[in-house]
């Protein structure tokens, strides 16, 4: 049973407009490498755009990690336990949240997501699925420590974060959400939260880059629905289609990134501020970390986070992790 309209905690401004939207689009069209945050490509119309991405051949990570959740319930079901409050940090997939869901027997049902209607829908389909399921959709932004419905606030917590999103930050932000997610969590009492999270793992470039550039453009589409988006609510004049999607391999921080580039020299306006790019410029909008056993534990390990046990599909293409909060110290 969803809970009403759920929770919103996204702060507007005036205009109606998310305040760290377009500060954040403002402050890194500023920059000599222009670049926005991953995170404001997931509107309603990118995140539909993005589950189309996951049905293509190419693009493997949803199916392998698919996979785990499908054939390891009975070990997720014995490292986690009955009786946990699951915690999403992202609308739920319509396939892989219920495998979870199914497997660990939770309490409640905690959606967290920057799109509302979005979230809404997803809650909405969980809950049909969970008829006797608590569901709590919370509308806000995850990058920052949330409060969580009075309802579940004394109740043991698992976060889950699939999809390997935290592979679109780069280090220092993965250690702060990592953390941020920590607190969230956290209980009124004294059991340590736990976090299921995915992660991609390093592989051939050629796969790589096939995953992030499909042959029949979802993924360009998905890119340059982020321009779309700024021309729609912040005033925009960005040249739509004089963007190129762009997907690289950069071998030195093991990620592939994704850019808009313009296909010509082009001026525009956003929230009445002049902007200009020249022909082979780029706007960076995702990385997609990749991820070996020893950086994922070691990313965990900094934000305060203990690995219990680490699941890969039968081709060792992408990793689940599970982990236990731990208490900071100093030293070993």
């Amino acid at each position: 049973m969803a809970s009403g309209e759920g929770i919103a905690l996204v702060e507007l401004d005036e205009e109606g407009v998310d305040r760290a939207f377009r500060a954040d689009v403002l402050d890194g069209l500023r920059q000599k490498q222009k670049a926005i945050p991953a995170r404001w490509l997931y509107d309603d119309a990118g995140s539909e755009l993005f589950e189309d991405i996951t049905r293509i051949p190419a693009y493997y990570p949803t199916r392998a990690e698919t996979e785990i959740l499908t054939e390891r319930g009975e070990e997720f079901a014995a490292e986690i336990g009955a009786g946990r409050t699951v915690v999403e940090f992202g609308s739920g997939s319509s396939v892989k949240t219920p495998l979870l869901l199914r497997a660990i027997d939770p309490a409640a049902y905690v959606p967290l997501d920057i799109a509302g209607d979005f979230l809404r829908e997803a809650a909405d389909a969980l809950s049909a699925k969970f008829p006797g399921l608590p569901v709590h959709p919370v509308e806000a932004d995850f990058m920052r420590e949330v409060d969580l419905p009075d309802a579940v606030s004394a109740q043991p917590k698992l976060g889950f974060f699939p999809g390997s999103t935290i592979g679109n930050l780069v280090p220092r932000s993965a250690v702060d959400l990592l953390r941020s997610m920590r607190k969230t969590l956290q209980a009124d009492y004294g059991v340590q939260p736990m976090l299921l999270v995915g992660m991609d793992l390093v592989k051939d470039r050629d796969m790589l880059i096939a995953a992030y550039d499909d042959a029949g453009g979802v993924t360009a589409e998905f890119n340059r629905n982020l321009a779309r988006r700024i021309n729609r609510e912040l005033g925009g004049t960005i040249p739509v289609d004089d963007l190129r999607h762009l997907a690289r391999w950069n071998d030195k921080y093991a990620r592939v990134e994704m850019h808009l580039e313009a296909q010509r020299d082009i001026r525009f306006e956003v929230s009445g501020q002049s902007f200009a790019m020249a022909r082979g410029e780029t706007i960076h909008t995702e990385n997609s970390h990749k991820f070996t056993r020893r950086s994922s534990y070691l990313l965990l390990e900094a934000s305060g986070w203990s690995p219990v046990k680490r699941w890969r599909d039968s081709k060792k293409r992408f990793s689940l992790i599970l982990a236990e909060a731990t208490d900071p110290r100093n030293a070993p």
